[in-house]
Protein backbone atom coordinates (compact mmCIF):
# COMPACT_ATOMS: atom_id res chain seq x y z
CA UNK A 1 0.00 0.00 0.00
CA UNK A 2 1.32 3.51 -0.77
CA UNK A 3 2.33 5.88 2.10
CA UNK A 4 -0.24 8.48 1.07
CA UNK A 5 -3.14 6.44 1.39
CA UNK A 6 -1.24 4.71 4.02
CA UNK A 7 -1.41 8.11 6.51
CA UNK A 8 -4.99 8.89 6.29
CA UNK A 9 -5.96 5.01 7.46
CA UNK A 10 -3.98 5.12 10.18
CA UNK A 11 -5.15 8.71 11.11
CA UNK A 12 -8.87 7.73 11.02
CA UNK A 13 -8.14 4.43 12.80
CA UNK A 14 -6.61 6.42 15.65
CA UNK A 15 -9.46 8.82 15.55
CA UNK A 16 -11.76 5.85 15.46
CA UNK A 17 -9.93 4.34 18.58
CA UNK A 18 -9.00 6.98 20.70
CA UNK A 19 -10.92 10.45 19.83
CA UNK A 20 -14.23 9.37 19.18
CA UNK A 21 -16.56 12.57 20.17
CA UNK A 22 -18.89 11.64 23.46
CA UNK A 23 -22.47 11.65 23.37
CA UNK A 24 -24.97 13.19 25.68
CA UNK A 25 -25.37 9.04 26.83
CA UNK A 26 -21.73 8.80 27.89
CA UNK A 27 -22.12 12.25 29.91
CA UNK A 28 -25.17 10.97 31.46
CA UNK A 29 -23.63 7.25 32.29
CA UNK A 30 -20.61 9.56 34.03
CA UNK A 31 -23.28 9.90 36.94
CA UNK A 32 -22.98 6.82 38.83
CA UNK A 33 -24.20 5.36 42.39
CA UNK A 34 -20.72 5.33 43.68
CA UNK A 35 -20.16 8.56 43.42
CA UNK A 36 -23.55 10.02 44.40
CA UNK A 37 -23.14 7.54 47.42
CA UNK A 38 -19.73 9.44 48.10
CA UNK A 39 -21.48 12.51 48.08
CA UNK A 40 -24.06 11.41 50.23
CA UNK A 41 -22.31 9.73 53.06
CA UNK A 42 -20.40 13.00 53.29
CA UNK A 43 -22.86 15.78 52.89
CA UNK A 44 -25.63 13.89 55.31
CA UNK A 45 -22.85 12.62 57.90
CA UNK A 46 -23.57 13.29 61.57
CA UNK A 47 -20.68 16.05 60.99
CA UNK A 48 -22.94 18.48 59.02
CA UNK A 49 -25.58 18.20 61.73
CA UNK A 50 -28.63 18.17 60.40
CA UNK A 51 -28.01 21.67 58.66
CA UNK A 52 -30.57 23.48 60.28
CA UNK A 53 -31.14 26.94 58.51
CA UNK A 54 -28.88 29.19 60.29
CA UNK A 55 -26.67 26.92 62.18
CA UNK A 56 -23.56 25.54 62.34
CA UNK A 57 -23.79 22.77 60.29
CA UNK A 58 -26.32 24.71 57.54
CA UNK A 59 -22.93 26.93 57.49
CA UNK A 60 -20.27 23.66 56.77
CA UNK A 61 -22.86 22.38 53.78
CA UNK A 62 -22.54 25.61 52.35
CA UNK A 63 -19.13 25.65 52.55
CA UNK A 64 -19.19 21.90 51.06
CA UNK A 65 -21.31 22.82 48.24
CA UNK A 66 -18.93 25.70 46.95
CA UNK A 67 -15.45 23.74 47.45
CA UNK A 68 -17.08 21.07 44.96
CA UNK A 69 -18.35 24.03 42.65
CA UNK A 70 -14.99 25.28 42.74
CA UNK A 71 -12.92 21.96 42.33
CA UNK A 72 -14.82 21.06 39.53
CA UNK A 73 -14.09 24.84 37.84
CA UNK A 74 -18.01 26.22 37.50
CA UNK A 75 -18.23 29.28 38.38
CA UNK A 76 -20.23 31.19 40.55
CA UNK A 77 -23.74 32.19 39.42
CA UNK A 78 -23.13 35.75 39.95
CA UNK A 79 -20.36 37.08 38.32
CA UNK A 80 -16.78 38.33 40.78
CA UNK A 81 -19.15 37.11 43.45
CA UNK A 82 -18.81 33.77 46.02
CA UNK A 83 -21.10 31.36 45.49
CA UNK A 84 -23.46 32.74 47.94
CA UNK A 85 -26.71 34.70 47.98
CA UNK A 86 -27.66 35.71 51.52
CA UNK A 87 -31.02 35.23 52.59
CA UNK A 88 -31.83 37.69 55.37
CA UNK A 89 -34.37 35.84 58.14
CA UNK A 90 -35.79 36.25 61.32
CA UNK A 91 -36.11 33.85 64.10
CA UNK A 92 -39.43 34.34 65.81
CA UNK A 93 -40.71 33.38 69.09
CA UNK A 94 -44.41 32.41 69.02
CA UNK A 95 -46.29 35.90 69.43
CA UNK A 96 -47.94 36.64 72.61
CA UNK A 97 -51.67 37.46 71.55
CA UNK A 98 -54.97 38.49 72.88
CA UNK A 99 -57.92 39.79 71.41
CA UNK A 100 -60.91 41.10 72.93
CA UNK A 101 -64.65 41.44 71.60
CA UNK A 102 -67.25 43.53 73.27
CA UNK A 103 -64.88 42.99 76.65
CA UNK A 104 -64.59 39.29 76.64
CA UNK A 105 -61.52 37.64 75.97
CA UNK A 106 -60.36 34.83 73.27
CA UNK A 107 -57.57 32.69 73.60
CA UNK A 108 -54.38 31.47 71.43
CA UNK A 109 -54.63 28.31 69.74
CA UNK A 110 -58.43 27.82 71.25
CA UNK A 111 -60.06 30.52 69.53
CA UNK A 112 -57.47 32.02 66.89
CA UNK A 113 -53.75 31.92 65.28
CA UNK A 114 -51.62 34.66 63.86
CA UNK A 115 -51.03 33.87 60.28
CA UNK A 116 -48.25 35.80 60.16
CA UNK A 117 -45.17 38.23 61.97
CA UNK A 118 -45.86 41.91 62.72
CA UNK A 119 -44.04 45.03 65.16
CA UNK A 120 -45.65 44.45 68.60
CA UNK A 121 -48.97 46.74 68.91
CA UNK A 122 -52.13 47.76 70.37
CA UNK A 123 -54.80 47.80 67.96
CA UNK A 124 -58.40 49.17 68.99
CA UNK A 125 -61.26 49.69 66.57
CA UNK A 126 -65.33 50.14 66.54
CA UNK A 127 -66.14 48.05 63.41
CA UNK A 128 -65.61 45.64 61.24
CA UNK A 129 -65.76 45.85 57.13
CA UNK A 130 -67.09 41.97 56.07
CA UNK A 131 -65.78 41.59 52.90
CA UNK A 132 -67.50 37.86 52.12
CA UNK A 133 -65.27 35.10 50.58
CA UNK A 134 -63.07 38.00 50.50
CA UNK A 135 -61.85 37.12 46.90
CA UNK A 136 -60.83 39.78 44.48
CA UNK A 137 -61.00 38.42 40.95
CA UNK A 138 -61.98 39.35 37.73
CA UNK A 139 -64.50 36.77 37.40
CA UNK A 140 -65.71 37.69 40.97
CA UNK A 141 -65.12 40.31 43.26
CA UNK A 142 -65.97 40.89 47.10
CA UNK A 143 -64.15 44.03 47.13
CA UNK A 144 -66.25 46.18 44.30
CA UNK A 145 -67.03 49.81 45.82
CA UNK A 146 -65.70 48.82 49.05
CA UNK A 147 -62.58 50.80 51.03
CA UNK A 148 -60.89 48.91 53.65
CA UNK A 149 -57.79 50.92 53.71
CA UNK A 150 -57.44 51.47 57.31
CA UNK A 151 -59.99 49.04 58.53
CA UNK A 152 -60.51 45.70 60.16
CA UNK A 153 -61.54 43.42 57.41
CA UNK A 154 -63.53 39.70 58.22
CA UNK A 155 -63.88 37.06 55.72
CA UNK A 156 -65.53 33.55 55.46
CA UNK A 157 -63.60 30.47 54.19
CA UNK A 158 -64.62 28.68 50.65
CA UNK A 159 -65.75 30.34 47.83
CA UNK A 160 -69.40 30.81 45.59
CA UNK A 161 -71.26 28.47 43.43
CA UNK A 162 -73.94 29.34 40.97
CA UNK A 163 -77.09 27.69 40.58
CA UNK A 164 -75.59 25.01 38.36
CA UNK A 165 -73.45 24.53 41.33
CA UNK A 166 -70.20 25.40 39.71
CA UNK A 167 -67.54 27.99 40.97
CA UNK A 168 -67.76 31.14 40.03
CA UNK A 169 -64.60 31.80 39.86
CA UNK A 170 -63.29 28.84 37.47
CA UNK A 171 -66.78 28.04 35.45
CA UNK A 172 -66.17 24.82 36.45
CA UNK A 173 -66.66 22.29 39.49
CA UNK A 174 -62.70 22.31 40.38
CA UNK A 175 -62.14 24.75 42.89
CA UNK A 176 -60.09 27.67 42.50
CA UNK A 177 -57.31 28.83 44.34
CA UNK A 178 -59.63 31.13 46.42
CA UNK A 179 -60.46 27.92 48.42
CA UNK A 180 -57.32 25.53 48.13
CA UNK A 181 -56.58 25.00 52.11
CA UNK A 182 -52.86 27.22 52.72
CA UNK A 183 -53.05 28.75 49.11
CA UNK A 184 -56.30 30.16 49.25
CA UNK A 185 -55.91 31.44 53.15
CA UNK A 186 -52.76 33.15 51.64
CA UNK A 187 -54.41 34.80 48.40
CA UNK A 188 -56.84 36.12 50.94
CA UNK A 189 -54.84 37.68 53.32
CA UNK A 190 -52.82 39.18 50.55
CA UNK A 191 -55.46 40.89 48.57
CA UNK A 192 -56.62 42.30 52.30
CA UNK A 193 -53.20 44.17 52.59
CA UNK A 194 -52.97 45.04 49.06
CA UNK A 195 -56.08 47.06 49.62
CA UNK A 196 -54.59 48.64 52.78
CA UNK A 197 -56.08 47.01 55.55
CA UNK A 198 -55.16 47.46 59.33
CA UNK A 199 -56.30 43.75 60.09
CA UNK A 200 -57.48 40.32 58.36
CA UNK A 201 -59.97 37.46 59.84
CA UNK A 202 -61.04 34.87 58.18
CA UNK A 203 -63.05 32.75 59.19
CA UNK A 204 -62.78 28.84 58.54
CA UNK A 205 -63.51 26.67 60.89
CA UNK A 206 -62.00 23.38 59.23
CA UNK A 207 -58.90 25.38 58.29
CA UNK A 208 -58.79 26.58 62.00
CA UNK A 209 -59.28 22.85 63.17
CA UNK A 210 -56.59 22.13 60.92
CA UNK A 211 -54.22 24.68 61.75
CA UNK A 212 -54.53 25.23 65.45
CA UNK A 213 -52.81 22.33 66.65
CA UNK A 214 -50.11 22.54 64.18
CA UNK A 215 -49.17 25.62 65.38
CA UNK A 216 -49.45 24.82 69.36
CA UNK A 217 -47.46 21.88 68.48
CA UNK A 218 -44.69 24.03 66.34
CA UNK A 219 -44.47 26.50 68.96
CA UNK A 220 -43.75 24.56 71.65
CA UNK A 221 -41.53 22.33 70.08
CA UNK A 222 -38.02 22.85 71.37
CA UNK A 223 -34.66 23.63 69.35
CA UNK A 224 -36.84 24.67 66.23
CA UNK A 225 -37.11 28.30 65.03
CA UNK A 226 -40.30 29.22 63.47
CA UNK A 227 -38.35 31.24 60.60
CA UNK A 228 -39.78 34.10 58.20
CA UNK A 229 -37.99 36.33 55.80
CA UNK A 230 -36.76 39.89 56.78
CA UNK A 231 -37.99 42.09 54.33
CA UNK A 232 -39.16 44.96 56.00
CA UNK A 233 -42.74 44.38 54.18
CA UNK A 234 -45.40 46.61 56.10
CA UNK A 235 -46.80 44.85 58.82
CA UNK A 236 -50.67 43.45 58.53
CA UNK A 237 -52.39 41.58 61.30
CA UNK A 238 -54.00 38.75 60.15
CA UNK A 239 -55.62 35.59 62.19
CA UNK A 240 -57.56 32.50 61.27
CA UNK A 241 -60.36 32.41 63.43
CA UNK A 242 -62.83 29.43 64.95
CA UNK A 243 -66.18 29.71 63.69
CA UNK A 244 -67.33 30.55 67.62
CA UNK A 245 -65.10 33.47 67.58
CA UNK A 246 -66.45 34.77 63.95
CA UNK A 247 -70.05 34.90 64.76
CA UNK A 248 -69.26 36.98 68.22
CA UNK A 249 -66.58 38.75 65.97
CA UNK A 250 -69.59 39.72 62.99
CA UNK A 251 -71.63 41.60 65.87
CA UNK A 252 -68.60 43.16 67.82
CA UNK A 253 -68.43 46.92 68.79
CA UNK A 254 -65.25 47.27 70.17
CA UNK A 255 -62.40 45.57 69.18
CA UNK A 256 -59.01 45.64 70.74
CA UNK A 257 -56.14 43.08 69.78
CA UNK A 258 -52.54 43.28 71.74
CA UNK A 259 -50.23 41.69 70.19
CA UNK A 260 -45.82 41.22 70.77
CA UNK A 261 -43.71 39.66 69.09
CA UNK A 262 -40.70 38.95 69.89
CA UNK A 263 -37.42 38.21 67.13
CA UNK A 264 -34.23 38.32 66.24
CA UNK A 265 -32.10 38.26 63.31
CA UNK A 266 -30.45 35.49 61.31
CA UNK A 267 -28.40 35.02 57.75
CA UNK A 268 -28.22 31.48 55.93
CA UNK A 269 -27.66 31.37 51.94
CA UNK A 270 -28.42 30.11 49.13
CA UNK A 271 -25.34 28.89 47.05
CA UNK A 272 -25.73 29.34 42.87
CA UNK A 273 -23.20 27.98 40.35
CA UNK A 274 -23.18 28.64 36.68
CA UNK A 275 -22.60 27.31 33.64
CA UNK A 276 -22.64 29.84 30.66
CA UNK A 277 -24.71 28.98 27.60
CA UNK A 278 -22.52 28.72 24.28
CA UNK A 279 -24.82 30.18 21.70
CA UNK A 280 -28.39 31.51 24.10
CA UNK A 281 -26.60 32.90 26.93
CA UNK A 282 -29.33 34.87 28.28
CA UNK A 283 -31.21 32.06 28.46
CA UNK A 284 -31.31 30.04 32.10
CA UNK A 285 -32.31 26.58 32.90
CA UNK A 286 -32.56 26.01 36.82
CA UNK A 287 -32.31 23.29 38.63
CA UNK A 288 -32.60 22.76 41.94
CA UNK A 289 -32.93 21.27 45.49
CA UNK A 290 -32.75 22.77 49.26
CA UNK A 291 -29.33 22.32 51.32
CA UNK A 292 -31.16 22.13 54.61
CA UNK A 293 -32.21 19.66 57.10
CA UNK A 294 -34.02 19.71 60.35
CA UNK A 295 -31.40 19.68 62.30
CA UNK A 296 -30.86 18.13 65.65
CA UNK A 297 -33.35 17.39 68.53
CA UNK A 298 -32.63 15.81 72.14
CA UNK A 299 -28.85 15.19 71.09
CA UNK A 300 -29.92 13.27 67.48
CA UNK A 301 -28.89 14.27 64.46
CA UNK A 302 -31.65 14.29 61.85
CA UNK A 303 -29.49 13.78 58.85
CA UNK A 304 -31.94 14.26 55.81
CA UNK A 305 -30.32 11.66 53.22
CA UNK A 306 -33.31 11.75 51.06
CA UNK A 307 -34.45 15.12 52.40
CA UNK A 308 -32.89 16.60 50.38
CA UNK A 309 -29.30 14.86 50.50
CA UNK A 310 -30.30 12.98 47.59
CA UNK A 311 -31.31 15.61 45.78
CA UNK A 312 -28.58 17.82 46.97
CA UNK A 313 -25.59 15.26 45.50
CA UNK A 314 -27.75 14.80 42.60
CA UNK A 315 -27.18 18.48 41.22
CA UNK A 316 -23.35 18.09 41.96
CA UNK A 317 -23.23 15.00 39.57
CA UNK A 318 -25.26 16.78 37.35
CA UNK A 319 -23.47 19.49 37.14
CA UNK A 320 -20.21 17.84 36.95
CA UNK A 321 -21.03 15.66 33.90
CA UNK A 322 -22.66 19.32 32.29
CA UNK A 323 -19.41 20.64 33.09
CA UNK A 324 -16.65 17.42 31.38
CA UNK A 325 -19.16 18.08 28.05
CA UNK A 326 -18.13 21.56 28.36
CA UNK A 327 -14.34 20.57 28.61
CA UNK A 328 -15.15 18.61 25.68
CA UNK A 329 -16.52 21.78 23.49
CA UNK A 330 -20.00 19.76 23.94
CA UNK A 331 -21.16 22.88 26.48
CA UNK A 332 -24.81 23.73 26.57
CA UNK A 333 -26.79 26.29 24.38
CA UNK A 334 -28.48 27.78 27.26
CA UNK A 335 -26.86 28.74 30.45
CA UNK A 336 -27.51 26.38 33.52
CA UNK A 337 -27.73 27.58 37.30
CA UNK A 338 -27.03 25.20 39.93
CA UNK A 339 -29.49 26.45 42.97
CA UNK A 340 -29.23 24.97 46.03
CA UNK A 341 -32.04 26.84 48.29
CA UNK A 342 -32.01 27.11 52.19
CA UNK A 343 -35.10 27.25 54.06
CA UNK A 344 -37.47 24.95 52.82
CA UNK A 345 -38.22 23.35 55.58
CA UNK A 346 -38.89 26.82 57.57
CA UNK A 347 -41.50 27.57 54.63
CA UNK A 348 -39.94 27.50 50.79
CA UNK A 349 -37.84 30.62 52.22
CA UNK A 350 -34.62 29.82 50.11
CA UNK A 351 -36.42 29.97 46.67
CA UNK A 352 -39.47 32.69 47.77
CA UNK A 353 -36.30 34.65 48.31
CA UNK A 354 -34.73 34.11 44.86
CA UNK A 355 -38.08 34.52 43.14
CA UNK A 356 -39.74 37.46 44.78
CA UNK A 357 -37.11 39.48 45.76
CA UNK A 358 -33.43 39.00 44.04
CA UNK A 359 -33.55 36.95 41.26
CA UNK A 360 -29.94 36.18 40.43
CA UNK A 361 -30.77 35.96 36.41
CA UNK A 362 -34.10 37.82 35.37
CA UNK A 363 -37.21 35.56 36.05
CA UNK A 364 -38.72 36.64 32.04
CA UNK A 365 -35.48 35.05 31.08
CA UNK A 366 -35.91 31.57 33.11
CA UNK A 367 -37.12 29.14 30.98
CA UNK A 368 -37.64 26.27 33.22
CA UNK A 369 -36.72 24.77 36.80
CA UNK A 370 -36.29 21.23 37.13
CA UNK A 371 -36.42 20.39 41.54
CA UNK A 372 -35.44 17.77 42.82
CA UNK A 373 -36.60 17.13 46.66
CA UNK A 374 -36.32 13.27 47.89
CA UNK A 375 -35.34 10.85 45.14
CA UNK A 376 -33.49 8.16 46.80
CA UNK A 377 -36.13 5.43 48.19
CA UNK A 378 -39.27 4.44 47.54
CA UNK A 379 -42.72 5.05 48.68
CA UNK A 380 -43.97 2.07 50.75
CA UNK A 381 -47.98 3.30 49.99
CA UNK A 382 -47.08 2.02 46.26
CA UNK A 383 -48.98 -0.73 46.05
CA UNK A 384 -48.71 -1.60 42.24
CA UNK A 385 -45.77 -0.72 40.10
CA UNK A 386 -42.22 -1.62 39.63
CA UNK A 387 -39.46 -0.04 41.98
CA UNK A 388 -37.76 2.03 38.90
CA UNK A 389 -40.76 5.10 39.33
CA UNK A 390 -40.18 8.29 40.14
CA UNK A 391 -43.31 10.97 40.53
CA UNK A 392 -43.91 13.26 38.54
CA UNK A 393 -45.19 16.95 39.80
CA UNK A 394 -46.53 19.84 37.57
CA UNK A 395 -44.66 18.90 34.40
CA UNK A 396 -48.11 19.47 32.28
CA UNK A 397 -49.31 22.63 34.53
CA UNK A 398 -47.94 25.18 32.36
CA UNK A 399 -46.20 23.80 29.33
CA UNK A 400 -47.25 21.24 27.14
CA UNK A 401 -43.86 21.07 25.95
CA UNK A 402 -42.17 20.41 28.63
CA UNK A 403 -44.27 17.83 29.76
CA UNK A 404 -43.71 16.03 26.81
CA UNK A 405 -39.97 16.52 26.32
CA UNK A 406 -40.15 14.88 30.03
CA UNK A 407 -41.94 11.50 28.64
CA UNK A 408 -39.69 11.79 25.67
CA UNK A 409 -36.28 11.82 27.52
CA UNK A 410 -37.37 8.77 30.33
CA UNK A 411 -38.64 7.18 26.77
CA UNK A 412 -35.44 7.51 24.80
CA UNK A 413 -32.85 7.15 27.81
CA UNK A 414 -33.96 5.71 31.02
CA UNK A 415 -37.43 4.07 30.91
CA UNK A 416 -38.33 4.81 34.36
CA UNK A 417 -42.31 4.58 35.30
CA UNK A 418 -43.34 8.31 35.49
CA UNK A 419 -46.20 8.21 38.47
CA UNK A 420 -48.09 10.79 38.31
CA UNK A 421 -50.37 10.26 41.55
CA UNK A 422 -49.81 13.32 43.15
CA UNK A 423 -49.79 16.12 40.11
CA UNK A 424 -52.99 17.77 41.29
CA UNK A 425 -52.90 21.09 43.07
CA UNK A 426 -55.87 19.96 44.39
CA UNK A 427 -54.64 16.34 45.89
CA UNK A 428 -54.84 16.96 49.84
CA UNK A 429 -51.04 15.92 50.22
CA UNK A 430 -50.56 19.36 48.97
CA UNK A 431 -47.01 18.30 47.55
CA UNK A 432 -47.64 20.74 44.71
CA UNK A 433 -47.06 23.43 47.29
CA UNK A 434 -44.89 21.85 49.24
CA UNK A 435 -40.99 22.40 47.63
CA UNK A 436 -39.15 25.06 46.05
CA UNK A 437 -40.81 24.82 42.26
CA UNK A 438 -43.79 26.24 43.75
CA UNK A 439 -42.41 29.38 43.96
CA UNK A 440 -41.05 29.39 39.96
CA UNK A 441 -44.19 28.10 38.65
CA UNK A 442 -46.50 31.25 40.41
CA UNK A 443 -44.28 33.00 38.63
CA UNK A 444 -45.12 31.15 35.25
CA UNK A 445 -41.96 29.32 34.58
CA UNK A 446 -42.19 25.63 33.31
CA UNK A 447 -41.36 23.37 36.78
CA UNK A 448 -40.92 19.64 37.01
CA UNK A 449 -40.39 17.93 40.66
CA UNK A 450 -39.41 15.24 40.86
CA UNK A 451 -40.00 13.19 43.71
CA UNK A 452 -39.75 9.33 45.57
CA UNK A 453 -42.63 10.03 47.89
CA UNK A 454 -42.75 9.87 51.29
CA UNK A 455 -41.78 6.83 53.95
CA UNK A 456 -41.16 5.72 57.46
CA UNK A 457 -37.84 7.71 57.87
CA UNK A 458 -39.54 11.47 56.62
CA UNK A 459 -38.38 14.02 59.15
CA UNK A 460 -36.99 11.40 61.62
CA UNK A 461 -33.10 10.54 62.90
CA UNK A 462 -33.17 7.21 60.87
CA UNK A 463 -33.33 9.11 57.38
CA UNK A 464 -29.47 7.99 56.71
CA UNK A 465 -27.40 7.11 53.63
CA UNK A 466 -27.39 3.57 54.01
CA UNK A 467 -30.90 3.60 53.41
CA UNK A 468 -30.98 5.30 50.15
CA UNK A 469 -31.29 3.12 47.52
CA UNK A 470 -28.41 3.87 45.45
CA UNK A 471 -29.13 2.47 41.31
CA UNK A 472 -32.55 3.92 41.85
CA UNK A 473 -30.79 7.47 42.97
CA UNK A 474 -28.70 7.13 39.99
CA UNK A 475 -31.22 6.33 37.12
CA UNK A 476 -33.54 9.35 38.54
CA UNK A 477 -30.86 11.64 38.31
CA UNK A 478 -30.29 10.82 34.72
CA UNK A 479 -33.43 11.35 34.07
CA UNK A 480 -32.87 14.86 35.34
CA UNK A 481 -29.83 15.36 33.17
CA UNK A 482 -31.52 14.37 30.15
CA UNK A 483 -34.35 16.50 30.42
CA UNK A 484 -31.91 19.55 31.13
CA UNK A 485 -29.53 18.64 27.92
CA UNK A 486 -32.29 18.70 25.90
CA UNK A 487 -34.24 22.11 27.53
CA UNK A 488 -30.44 23.32 27.09
CA UNK A 489 -29.68 22.32 23.67
CA UNK A 490 -33.09 22.57 21.78
CA UNK A 491 -33.63 24.73 19.29
CA UNK A 492 -36.29 26.63 20.73
CA UNK A 493 -37.30 27.28 24.04
CA UNK A 494 -40.00 25.47 26.01
CA UNK A 495 -43.40 27.61 25.34
CA UNK A 496 -45.83 28.58 28.28
CA UNK A 497 -49.22 27.78 26.87
CA UNK A 498 -51.28 27.21 30.58
CA UNK A 499 -50.21 30.36 32.11
CA UNK A 500 -51.78 31.32 35.18
CA UNK A 501 -53.10 35.10 36.32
Amino acid sequence: MKLKFLLPLIVLISLTCFGQTKSQVDYAESITAKELKEKLYTYASDEFEGRETGTKGQKMAIEYLKNTYTNLGISAAKANENYFQNVPLIALSAPEVSITLDGNQYNYYTDFISLNHAESKTINANEVVVVGYGIKDKLYNDYEGIDVKGKIVVAIGGEPKDGSNKFRVSGTEKKSKWSNGSQGMRSKRDVAKDLGAKAFFLIDQSLFQSYAPYYKARDKRSGESNLVLDVKEQSMYSFLISEAMGAVLLKSSAIKIDFEQGSSPIISENVAAMIIGSEKPDEYIIISAHLDHVGMHDGEVFNGADDDGSGTVAILEIAEAFKAAEKNGNGPKRSLIFLHVTGEEKGLLGSQYYTDYEPIVPLAHTISNLNIDMIGRTDPKRLEGERNYIYLIGSDKLSTDLHNISEEMNTKYTNIELDYTYNDENDPNRFYYRSDHYNFAKNNIPIIFYFNGTHADYHKATDTPDKIEYDLLENRTRLVFHTAWELANREDAVRVDKAVE
